[in-house]
């Protein structure tokens, strides 16, 4: 099976083709084309982040998100933050807790929004899909509506994939998507996360803080052979933000604890369905 030489990406997840005598897919071909100027991102960010002045930080507890609260608050010294936590109904235990603890050491004002995504869940399920994309556009237009009502004119949010070639994009009625973390490497982000009171919770997936991708995760590969996760992954490698094998892990297949998809399949009434 050919493997692409710069990513992660092999046959199953993507068109391979031989260029220059070396495996490369599509996706990397074109960012070889068209490389990222990662100075003019960068450069672009700063100067945006000097304008912020009141924002809601899209807090799911995770590690990602707590990087972006600690870089918001204690480098880029925005005048007003809060912290907003959007529980889909399957967020861990722990990154509540996370999320909670962070907040109140960092002095960061925590809301916590409650809402029921289960009909996201299992669909995604029952189809053997990716719950992801749903569950993140549903969420990010919540806090685009709570933005908006008490205020706010920016999100920031705690990806390290850039919109593109900006670490920024327009939403509806002007608020202000911001990706603080835009090409930040993975070991950066876990070093800061040192330096603050966040358990990392060993969940299946690369996840701190969601229950159920760790079983769509694994529907997935049952029925497709691959993560749904292994495209966003391989970017992160083209980008050099995380290394080949540690990324190679992330992709596996997942081992997921009998209670936490008991839990899950349980809460979705699919138990009937995919428990023995």
């Amino acid at each position: 099976m050919l493997k692409c030489s710069l990513c992660i990406h092999d046959e199953r997840t993507a068109k391979i083709d031989i260029i220059d005598g070396k495996p490369l897919c599509r996706e990397c071909q074109v960012y070889l084309k068209h490389p990222l100027n990662r100075e003019a991102i960068r450069r672009e960010l700063e100067e945006l982040m000097e304008k912020v002045d009141r924002a809601v930080i899209a807090y799911s507890g995770g590690k990602d998100s707590t990087v972006a609260l600690y870089l918001a608050k204690e480098v880029y010294r925005v005048p007003e933050l809060e912290a907003v936590m959007v529980d889909h109904g399957l967020m861990a235990r722990e990154a509540i807790e996370n999320a909670r603890r962070v907040a109140e050491v960092l002095e960061v004002p925590f809301t916590l929004l409650r809402y029921d995504y289960s009909d996201i869940f299992r669909e995604a399920l029952l189809k053997a899909q990716s719950p992801c994309r749903a569950c993140s556009k549903r969420t990010m237009e919540k806090l685009r509506k709570y933005a908006l009502r008490n205020g706010y004119h920016y999100i920031i949010t705690g990806h390290e994939l850039p919109f593109g070639h900006h670490p920024y994009r327009v939403m509806k009625d002007g608020i202000i998507q911001v990706r603080l973390l835009s090409l930040m490497p993975e070991r950066e982000r876990l070093e800061i996360l040192k330096e603050l009171p966040f358990e990392l919770p060993e969940l299946p997936g690369y996840t701190t803080n969601c229950l159920v991708l760790g079983p769509a995760l694994e529907r997935y590969w049952e029925v497709h052979g691959h993560s749904f996760e292994h495209r966003r992954i391989a970017a992160l490698v083209r980008y050099g933000l995380m290394d080949r094998e540690k990324a190679e892990s992330e992709v596996a297949k997942p081992v997921v604890p009998e209670g936490q998809k008991k839990f899950v399949y349980q809460k979705l009434g699919l138990d009937t369905l995919f428990l023995e």
